[in-house]
């Protein structure tokens, strides 16, 4: 009987969280009071569009609380591509939390600058990798491991959740400085503009990209990298 009800008082306590999760997120009093807003209601994709775009990609949905790119749309016709917030930020702090498909990869992108001499957002927005480190090639790649400041610093260890679960990954840009923090692990922190940042670029595959992290203010940016991917409880807070 005992057994009985503890396994009776889990599936409450799971069917609760998912039910919270569906109706969208919420800011605490204090969140509220030390700046926070969100970036996603939970329930729509407003504040959002497709770069280069005036609408959202048919592929991009929200499903139980989260924007998710559904690849199976995409394959019947829906159009795809990187999502950015309507809004352009500069100095910040933006928590968010992700899940993976097995063998995905995607990326939160920022300091996007749109422009249509730049075809896509990584052409000038810096990345945080999102990736399912254990099956997709990149996961053998130094530099392009979850959490990591893509193809500039390697985060000091992997720190990602397994498959299917959802991990936190923040991002702070002040002045220029910017601290990566995913799952509580710093990842990467250096300062844009500065010697080192023109080193780290120089030894990256962005060496001769024109306007690469160049651009203080910028859209933040969902990749669609062509797997399934989920974002939630996307809060930010401007410094």
């Amino acid at each position: 009987m005992k057994r009985l009800f503890t396994s009776t008082l889990l599936l409450g306590l799971l069917a609760g969280a998912t039910a919270t999760y569906a109706q969208g997120p919420s800011l605490t009093a204090k969140e509220k009071k030390a700046g926070w807003k969100l970036l996603f209601d939970g329930k729509t994709t407003a504040g959002w569009r497709g770069y280069l775009k005036q609408e959202v990609p048919g592929a991009w949905k929200v499903e139980d609380g989260a924007l998710f790119l559904d690849t199976d749309a995409k394959k019947a016709g829906a159009s795809g591509g990187d999502l950015i917030t309507d809004g352009e930020y500069e100095n910040y702090e933006l928590e968010l939390q992700w899940k993976i498909s097995e063998g995905g990869n995607s990326g939160i992108i920022f300091g996007v600058h749109e422009d249509p001499k730049f075809r896509a957002t990584y052409a000038t927005g810096p990345e945080m990798q999102v990736l399912d480190d254990a099956k997709h090639a990149d996961g053998k790649i130094h530099k392009h491991n979850s959490g990591d400041l893509y193809d500039l610093i390697a985060a000091p260890s992997k720190y990602a959740k397994p498959v299917g679960e959802w991990n936190t990954a923040k991002i702070i840009k002040k002045d220029g400085k910017l601290t990566l923090i995913f799952n509580g692990h710093k990842t990467a922190e250096t300062t844009m503009g500065t010697e080192e940042w023109k080193t780290l670029v120089g030894a990256s595959k962005f060496k001769t990209w024109e306007g690469f992290g160049a651009y203080p203010k910028g859209h933040i940016a969902l990749q669609d990298h062509g797997d399934k991917v989920w974002y939630r409880n996307i809060k930010i807070r401007e410094l």
